[in-house]
């Protein structure tokens, strides 16, 4: 695998070093912690407050916005202030976009500039001619005109700079030749870079950042390879762009991070929530501390895994799968979104009702439900008051998780007993040397219509083989509940493994995504940590076109579960079941409230499934983000929004207390609003 070292195991990428200040990124240094301030560059006072308050929650590297040379020439005093108040260790770095002047003013007073490839010297317009080889090679000899007397002036000052790429701001030039894709965010970074070079300059880091978790995925990891060709090894700056704001941003930011730390790339990060940037600081620490606890284990010399999976990393295609009905109009199959089981108590069985009514979201369904028993009479009690529960009440499915205690003949004596009235699953934990018993459970499962979860560690995959290309049960499930050992150091990994397994038998099961504590990198004792580990597993799978169903088992509250499996499913672009919002965080460019905006759009708008609406600060990267949203809430002035339908702005300079309900008009006409439901 040329992007990475395994996708097996989490092996560090190994990177030049590039210095920001006294600040070391790459090489063997810790992954560094990046926020940005939100106040107007120009309120020095309020600037450096921030700023302080951001180094003092452990932020070690902070961009501040200079979108012009007046805000450029304050970066001076912020600097000067910051370093009175006694951190003249805390790097700074302005956030350039547009504006070359502007880019040549801030390098004086801090110690990396960020560009943005998409816009620095560049007017985009969305023009939509075709580039010939003679007008291409004309734009790139202007661009090099533009940007070399800052990679110059950054080379004599020993200044780093970001070459930072967004999904949503990509030039007319690349948009025309590449189009809107990972390729073409690459490309764009590759021609600064390939410039930047050109002067012998190297104290680049590089980011491809998208609110789309799968695109930025696939755009860092196609970045890693097209550098591997060229012996580039600079480090990378790891987000997810306009991930929006609580629990939904944060698990947006976790899956695209997480699934990058997981394949041992990224050297810096920030987490992007539209919420006081001081809060980003702990979700970025917690995340790279994972990443940091995977990277300090020693892996065997010889690894007994596949070289390669059969995944293509750049280009996203669910896994094939053989169907699974487990009701009528409920299916598991390729064509259908992942279904979420959530783990009950066995003694709240008798007030199914209650447990459903409490957890349902919306009209969101319960498909499943795992039982975690501890005796056969539990499963025949169980079964029963499923059995005589109202059909609103009843799971599509019914897992029962058995110990090894519970033998096979209990399990013949209790489901003789069952009505059957709706469909019924077995969760065991098979070993390596259990392939007999392994063939009775199939034959026993299929004879009683049963579908049979099987919890396989990939190390035992091979000595069932057998047992399992024998499989006569259509209706299988393969799962890994945990229990990771040195061969395989994350969950990931395993999955990835058992999945490569079962692709050289020819099993097409649906695969079980199960998040519990066992699958878990370090133990987790809060939520956030739980949200951490879930979208590292499910996320990253799920980003991959792995995993069918899901439960996460590391959370007690059943309503709490559930929220966080469709939250991860629609995080991770496999199931749609809200409003689905695409929020930037605040800067000094912002013309609104970003976060009581949010708040309140949100209240207004969150029950319009599978819509999806951007809210956008400023015009940097709003219409590009906007891509693939259904409708964008932008700032264009002071106090003024523009509408937008996809990347076209439809209503210009709106008072902005006119502008909620312009938008419900607008989502109105376009036949896409509901009215929000009686509570």
């Amino acid at each position: 695998m040329s992007y990475c070292t395994s996708r097996f195991h989490s092996i560090r990428r190994s990177t030049v070093v590039v210095n920001v200040g006294s600040v070391a990124v790459g090489g063997s240094n810790p992954i560094r912690i990046q926020s940005m301030t939100t106040s107007d560059t120009q309120d020095i006072a309020a600037t450096v407050k921030q700023s302080v308050a951001l180094a003092e929650v452990g932020c070690e590297i902070i961009r501040i916005t200079a979108p012009n040379v007046a805000a450029a020439k304050c970066l001076k005093d912020i600097r000067l202030e910051l370093s009175k108040a006694g951190f003249a260790d805390i790097p700074l770095v302005a956030d350039i976009h547009f504006l070359p002047s502007a880019a040549m003013e801030a390098v004086e007073h801090v110690e990396k500039i960020r560009v943005n490839p998409g816009n620095y010297a560049d007017k985009k317009k969305f023009n939509q001619r075709e580039y010939t080889d003679s007008d291409y090679n004309d734009e790139l000899s202007r661009l090099h005109e533009a940007f070399s007397p800052l990679v110059k002036r950054c080379k004599a000052l020993g200044r780093s700079m970001r070459i930072g790429t967004n999904h949503g701001s990509l030039s007319d030039r690349i948009m025309n030749r590449y189009g809107d894709t990972p390729l073409g965010m690459v490309e764009s970074a590759l021609e600064f870079l390939r410039i930047a070079e050109s002067h012998s300059y190297r104290s680049i880091i590089l980011s491809m950042k998208a609110s789309n978790p799968k695109v930025m995925i696939e755009a860092y990891r196609l970045l890693v390879e097209r550098m591997q060709e060229e012996a580039m090894h600079y480090p990378l700056h790891l987000g997810v762009t306009e991930a929006g704001d609580g629990e939904d941003g944060r698990i947006k930011g976790s899956i695209g991070i997480g699934s990058l730390l997981l394949d041992g790339l990224g050297d810096t990060l920030r987490v992007s929530l539209t919420e006081d940037s001081i809060y980003e600081v702990p979700v970025a620490r917690a995340i790279a501390d994972k990443a940091l606890h995977l990277w300090s284990k020693v892996m065997p010399a010889a690894v007994n895994v596949p070289a390669r999976d059969s995944v293509d990393p750049f280009h996203f295609t669910k896994r094939e799968i053989k169907p699974i009905t487990l009701s009528q109009g409920c299916a598991v199959s390729t064509e259908q979104p992942p279904r979420v089981i959530v783990s009950v108590k066995p003694e709240d069985a008798g007030r199914l009702s209650e447990v459903f009514k409490s957890i349902r979201i919306a009209d969101t369904p319960v498909e499943g439900l795992l039982f975690k028993v501890k005796s056969a009479a539990e499963i025949l009690a169980i079964e029963n008051h499923l059995s005589s529960a109202s059909q609103a009440h009843k799971p599509s499915l019914a897992l029962f998780e058995i110990p090894a205690s519970i033998t096979l003949t209990d399990l013949k004596t209790v489901f003789a007993q069952t009505n059957k009235s709706f469909r019924s699953g077995i969760v065991r934990c098979f070993k390596s040397e259990e392939s007999i018993l392994l063939k009775d459970f199939t034959a026993f499962t299929a004879r009683n219509n049963l579908i049979l979860a099987c919890d396989i560690n990939p190390e035992s995959a091979a000595s069932l083989a057998n047992a399992l290309r024998e499989v006569s049960n259509p209706d299988l499930i393969l799962t890994f509940s945990g229990g990771i050992s040195s061969l395989h150091a994350h969950a990931p990994g395993a999955y990835r493994s058992l999945i490569e397994s079962f692709k050289s038998m020819g099993l097409k099961s649906p695969v079980w995504i199960r998040n519990t504590e066992s699958n878990a990198i370090v133990s987790q004792t809060s939520f956030l940590s739980k949200l951490i580990e879930a979208s590292f597993l499910s996320g990253s799978l799920m980003c991959d076109g792995l995993g069918d169903l899901i439960s996460v088992e590391t959370e007690q509250d059943p309503e709490r579960s559930l929220k966080l499996c469709y939250n991860l499913l629609q995080g991770a672009g496999a199931r749609v079941s809200k409003t689905e919002f695409v929020a930037c965080p605040s800067c000094g460019r912002t013309l609104f409230d970003l976060q009581t905006t949010t708040q309140r759009i949100r209240a207004q708008t969150g029950h319009l499934k599978g819509v999806k609406i951007a809210i956008m600060g400023c015009i940097v990267n709003g219409p590009g983000e906007m891509a693939d949203a259904d409708f964008g809430y932008v700032g264009g002035a002071p106090a003024k929004i523009n509408l937008y339908v996809g990347k076209n702005c439809v209503q210009y300079n709106i008072p902005q207390a006119e502008a909620d309900q312009r938008l419900i008009a607008l989502i109105k006409e376009h036949g896409k609003w509901v009215e929000p439901p009686i509570d």
